[in-house]
């Protein structure tokens, strides 16, 4: 596959001049406020032997982490089945290894994280393997004029900085390493403690932290893709703008390398304009971020419906958040499958060193039932030619049945009601099916707006009747399936130097109340327009709104009443008021680069090798939140407990407790807020801020109002903090009709009272006894126990 050729950004001169500018007006700011310089040192340390950190030298950070946050268990299932000991029952017992119900489940929780840390780390392995193979080790890592500080969690992590292809390769043989260790620690009769569990916990998404990193770097450098371009392209997204006259190739997954190739193959032979390229899941965005001209079906919700339409002639998989039962459900429409990566083989023949026109005949005249080619060229070009010659004889079976067949069909229901038991959310599935069997379909088509109906088909299995009922839904939402047409903005990548120049000091400062990073996937308990929602909410407060993957998805299917999505209506610059499009799943790794870049740019934190005293600084100084509402996935268990160890808090959807474990602190137990003042060297009280650092909650309203809440940071000003505790009293007096009841405990001093709330607030204070405090002038949990 050959890479695009390189481009400057747009006005890089501009941006250059702009960052020299930024540079004093930050240190003016800085100088007001009293904070320490803005300017960054330029020493950059190359990759070399520095010792990395092992599975247990952070072990110290991640025990104050603990104490403050401890973990709430919620065991999914009292049993361990996980050797021939058991089945072993831990409901107040221990299991025959002498393990109990908490280790247990710290010990699932490792597992899980482990799995998703393993899942990007592989891909990131493929993606360097393959462009190394391509381009060779010593390809440079170019992002662009305007980022400097490039890599900033392997900087931090490791202590070098990559120059190249062949140094990432580096830093994946590491993370690959600590993945072996920390998966040992589950077997029977190793860790037998829920806190080392924990610990081991957050190096695992840490080094999932690093592996995205890596992963997303190499391929924004060896494809071209967008570098930190807050003016990205908007790329159409919807199954309405598909052209399903035209033959269909639809890619799901991750992994960007075999969706480039197809759009590389249509591009060297002169037919883009005769194929239709889509995506669902990250895929679907990292294609469009590589080929603007690539459309993206939607998130992971979509992925049922959309087969059991039958617009798509050809599927693509590679890996990750792929239905495995996508080679049955394609063969019911007579669309071929090719399977490109050695993580989902799909039973298939290994096909890779045939001749192309090879496979097109074998897959055409079905003497196979699919493909496994692992050459991602030659996906590209057989995928085109079965698609083109496929695409004629399934016209017929693009369709649909008739709504007059759903009708028919939805008279033979018993209304045994297990469709609604066995659903995941609790939707109303059978009197949907009621409803159309008197020629009423407009139940189906709730259920089918934003992906209320998930489209997992579990009501199909237990269906006493056997209905298509994920079938009779795409059709009931066929007509409005037509309708949906948005756009989203392409996966930008970073976050530039000189962004973070522009909002370092105000993020710090509390002047912009916070970075809400929208990320996760699509398992939400009431479709995805809440995720939109949510994101409007914070946008309208002049919040920072960063979204990747799935969550990005949701937000692009959100139209005004002009037809307008929030991409369009919001810049994608990194400041307040911001919607960001980050990129796929792997680009989460810059919304924590954008938070360590902050202690740095800002703060003048050295980063190499410096993890405890940068993630100490965002803990306590950076308001960041991330919300995880669809959250289903290991990978997103991975990316929430990296997160959290960098010191950034995570909210989760009511879904989000099946993880088993919640980190949550506790109001009541002063002790545990002690911080220390690093300039005065004093012990002092401190303030449940962040209170906790993964919350589940119940829905959109809870989350908002605890979004909210959790980016109110030790050092706001009093400014600031009066306008994070503002948002805070007004939407908890939305939702819940009252003032928060805990309002005093994040009240300093007179003057960090809202005026808008000032009486009623003092009432509370009054009422409850409260006293001013103390503000830390350098908040710290570093150095508290003789550290």
């Amino acid at each position: 596959m050959a890479p695009k050729p390189k481009s400057k950004p747009k006005d890089f001169k501009d941006d250059f001049w702009k960052k020299k500018d930024l540079k004093i007006s930050i240190g003016e700011i800085v100088e007001k406020e009293g904070a320490v310089s803005a300017e960054v040192s330029e020493e950059k340390t190359p990759m070399g032997p520095t010792p990395k950190p092992h599975v247990t030298d952070l072990r110290s950070w991640d025990m104050k982490l603990l104490s403050r946050y401890e973990p709430f268990y919620a065991p999914f299932c009292d049993m361990c089945c996980l050797c021939t000991f058991g089945k072993c029952d831990l409901l107040n017992k221990k299991g025959a290894c002498g393990i109990d119900s908490a280790t247990q489940q710290a010990r699932i929780v490792l597992l899980a994280c482990n799995i998703g840390t393993a899942a990007h780390a592989g891909h990131a392995r493929h993606m360097i393997n393959h462009l190394i193979e391509e381009l060779g080790e010593d390809y440079p890592l170019d992002l662009g004029f305007n980022i400097d500080i490039e890599a900033p969690i392997t900087r931090t992590i490791i202590g070098q900085k990559p120059e190249n292809l062949g140094d990432l390769k580096d830093v994946m043989g590491y993370v690959e390493e600590q993945l072996s260790h920390l998966l040992s620690a589950c077997h029977t009769g190793q860790e037998g403690n829920s806190l080392d569990f924990e610990s081991k916990s957050l190096h695992s998404g840490v080094m999932d932290d690093l592996a995205r990193e890596v992963g997303d770097i190499a391929q924004i450098v060896a494809l071209n893709m967008p570098k930190g371009d807050g003016d990205a392209p908007l790329v159409e997204m919807g199954v309405g703008t598909i052209d399903s006259s035209k033959p269909v190739v639809l890619c799901i997954g991750h992994n960007v390398v075999p969706g480039a190739s197809i759009m590389d193959y249509l591009d060297e032979t002169g037919q883009e304009e005769d194929l239709e390229v889509c995506g669902i899941c990250c895929a679907a965005i990292d294609i469009s971020r590589y080929n603007d001209r690539a459309k993206v079906v939607g998130p992971l919700s979509r992925q049922l419906k959309f087969i059991r339409s039958g617009v798509a002639d050809v599927i693509i998989v590679d890996e990750q958040c792929i239905r495995t039962d996508v080679l049955e459900e394609a063969q019911r429409k007579n669309t071929a499958v090719i399977a490109t990566t050695d993580k989902m083989c799909l039973g298939l023949p290994d096909m890779t060193d045939k001749d192309p026109d090879l496979i097109v005949s074998k897959l055409l005249n079905k003497e196979i039932e699919g493909a496994l080619i692992l050459d991602p060229e030659k996906v590209g070009e057989v995928s085109v030619k079965v698609a083109k010659i496929l695409a004629p004889e399934r016209e017929k079976l693009k369709l649909l049945p008739e709504l007059e067949e759903v009708q028919k069909l939805a008279l033979e229901c018993t209304e045994c009601g297990w469709c609604n038991r066995v659903c995941p959310n609790n939707k109303p599935m059978m009197e949907a099916v009621v409803a159309a069997g008197t020629g009423n379909f407009s139940n189906f088509e709730e259920l089918y707006l934003n992906d209320v109906c998930y489209s997992c088909g579990r009501c199909e299995q237990e269906c006493e009747r056997d209905l298509p009922l994920m079938s009779m839904l795409a059709k009931a939402g066929e007509k409005l399936a037509k309708d949906e047409k948005f756009n989203i903005r392409a996966g930008r990548g970073p976050v530039q130097d000189v962004e973070i120049r522009r909002v370092g000091a105000p993020l710090v400062l509390g002047d912009i109340p916070g970075v809400i990073a929208i990320v996760g996937c699509s398992n939400y308990p009431n479709g995805g327009k809440e995720v939109a929602e949510m994101a409007k909410e914070f946008l309208e407060r002049n919040y920072i709104v960063v979204a990747t993957g799935c969550g990005a998805m949701s937000i692009g299917e959100y139209r005004d009443e002009e037809g307008k999505t929030l991409y369009e209506q919001y810049s994608g610059e990194f400041d307040s008021r911001g919607l960001l499009n980050i990129g796929s799943c792997v680009s989460n790794a810059h919304i924590s680069g954008a938070c360590i870049k902050i202690a740095n740019i800002f703060a003048k934190k050295p980063l190499e090798g410096n993890f405890e005293e940068i993630a100490d600084y965002i803990l306590n100084r950076v308001g960041a939140c991330g919300v995880a509402w669809g959250a289903y996935s290991q990978k997103a268990a991975a990316i929430a407990t990296g997160v959290n160890r960098w010191g950034i808090p995570v909210v989760v959807g009511p879904h989000g407790s099946k993880y088993r474990r919640l980190l949550l602190g506790r109001t009541d137990k002063k002790e545990t807020w002690k911080i220390k003042d690093l300039r005065t060297g004093k012990i002092m009280d401190g303030e449940p801020a962040p209170e906790h650092l993964i919350y589940a909650a119940e829905n959109m309203e809870e989350a908002i109002v605890m979004t909210a809440k959790l980016c109110i940071r030790p050092t706001d000003t009093g400014k600031g903090r009066q306008i994070k505790l503002n948002h805070y009293i007004d939407l908890y007096k939305r939702y819940y009709g009252i003032l928060p009841p805990d309002i005093h405990l994040f009240v300093r001093n007179e003057k960090d009272i809202p005026i808008t709330y000032k009486k009623d607030v003092k009432e509370i204070l009054e009422e409850v006894g409260w006293e001013p405090r103390e503000i830390p002038q350098e908040p710290s949990l570093m150095g508290m126990d003789g550290d």
